[in-house]
């Protein structure tokens, strides 16, 4: 059987130990054959590359995230203390008592009505519908959140688009009831 071509020897595009003892071989050579001044400033020239390396592969990755972990940390904890905050209000929303449909619907009714012209609620079985034209962001959140108390609803669908004269779109509650 025949070795493939190129099959014993030694450069530089082969791993063997024979070429690794050539190649080292070789560098070696043409070490010795530098004068003392190209020596130096190949040492220099190696150290430099070398200290670049060691800096953008092993330094600078470390040193941003000890710059930036601080600002992700308080970032976390914000996240954190927001979704414990949402926790506690679910749970207080779950402990409290049912309301009537009957309460549920006049709580609906009447924090519709302080929304003003610009807002017409429907209701229908399980579900609420609020179309909004012109309505400020705050007096929206205020409705969401007394409906949330009041009536219990719970936001299923939201489309609304923001207009220079407020919210425009509409709202879907799902009113926790059967139907």
């Amino acid at each position: 059987m025949r070795p493939p071509a190129g099959a014993g020897q030694t450069g530089a595009g082969t791993s063997s130990p024979a070429g690794l003892q050539a190649l080292k071989a070789q560098a070696l050579g043409r070490w010795a054959a530098m004068a003392p001044r190209e020596r130096r400033l190949a040492t220099v020239a190696l150290a430099a590359v070398g200290g670049i390396l060691v800096w953008l592969l092993m330094v600078q990755p470390a040193w941003r995230t000890l710059r930036d972990a601080p600002a992700k940390i308080d970032a976390l904890e914000l996240q954190l203390q927001q979704m414990q905050r949402l926790a506690t209000e679910a749970e207080e929303l779950r402990r409290l008592p049912r309301v009537s449909p009957a309460q549920a619907d006049a709580a609906l009714q009447a924090a519709t009505e302080r929304l003003g012209p610009g807002a017409r609620l429907t209701l229908q079985g399980n579900r609420a519908s609020l179309e909004v034209n012109g309505i400020p962001g705050e007096a929206l959140m205020a409705w969401l959140g007394e409906v949330r108390g009041a009536a219990r609803a719970r936001p299923q669908q939201v489309r609304l688009t923001r207009g220079p004269a407020g919210y425009t779109g509409s709202i879907v509650l799902d009113l926790g009831r059967p139907g």
